[in-house]
């Protein structure tokens, strides 16, 4: 599929924005009904309905980053299958704090892929499913200026006025080769497991959407969950990496 002009990449993965038309005919509809699968649909993926919207989010920002030491993943199980975010704090501390926060508490369950361009990006992370939606608050880590979109990279998502590196809870994974945006977005890490997925839900944009990127079926965040681990010893990598060298 064609990669999405710029002017229209900046439009779908803003929170809000003038000229990005209106979400609320382009993202799932709010199901009060239980979520519970029927059987497979397409491509692997469990055929769902749409969770509830939740309110927009009311909630505190974390009092500072990450423990240095640390590795930190975020596991998202999805009704397509599950695949692993590896962070990366020192590229984005706020956002990567403020993204493993609100993981803990939840607030990425029962939430909606609600925008998914096939050849470009997966977007989620809004509450209410419309687009607009958020944590109540915002961080700011601006990205390096040859920071890039390759597939599998996760990143925050913004509107287009606002500052670079600005994030709430929105998010996206880069589906396609390469998204072929600017250093604009705070870059949160890389799918580490599962890119295979990112590639299945992927390919569930509704082609009659275009760029608007109107899910073909419901794509459910069904629970995200944080893992750390104590990162090695600098030492001990740098003797690791030597050995790997000296085998190959």
């Amino acid at each position: 599929m064609r990669r999405p002009s710029l002017a229209a990449a900046l439009c779908l993965l803003a929170l809000a924005g003038a000229g990005c038309g209106s979400d609320d005919e382009e993202s799932p509809k709010s199901d009060p009904g239980a979520t519970a699968p029927t059987p497979a649909t397409r491509g692997g993926c469990q055929g769902v309905k749409a969770p509830r919207r939740k309110p927009e989010g009311a909630e505190q920002r974390p009092g500072g980053p990450l423990a240095s030491g640390k590795r930190y993943s975020v596991r998202l199980e999805t009704s397509c299958g599950d695949f692993t975010i590896g962070l990366d704090p020192r590229s984005a501390p706020q956002a990567s704090a403020s993204f493993v926060a609100l993981a803990r508490k939840g607030f990425f369950d029962d939430t909606v892929f609600h925008r998914i361009v096939p050849g470009f990006v997966i977007q989620g992370g809004d509450p209410t499913a419309s687009g607009m939606g958020g944590p109540g608050y915002s961080t700011r880590d601006v990205p390096p200026s040859d920071a890039r979109y390759t597939k599998g990279v996760v990143a925050m998502a913004k509107t287009a006025q606002e500052p670079a590196g600005t994030a709430g809870s929105q998010f996206y994974v880069v589906s396609g080769a390469d998204a072929g945006l600017p250093p604009e977005y705070a870059v949160l890490g890389k799918v580490t497991v599962g890119l295979d997925v990112v590639t299945r839900i992927g390919e569930l944009g509704d082609p009659d959407s275009g760029e608007a990127g109107t899910p073909s079926q419901p794509v459910v965040i069904e629970h995200a969950t944080v893992s750390e681990f104590k990162s090695p010893p600098k030492a001990k990598k740098q003797r690791r990496d030597a050995r790997s060298r000296r085998k190959r």
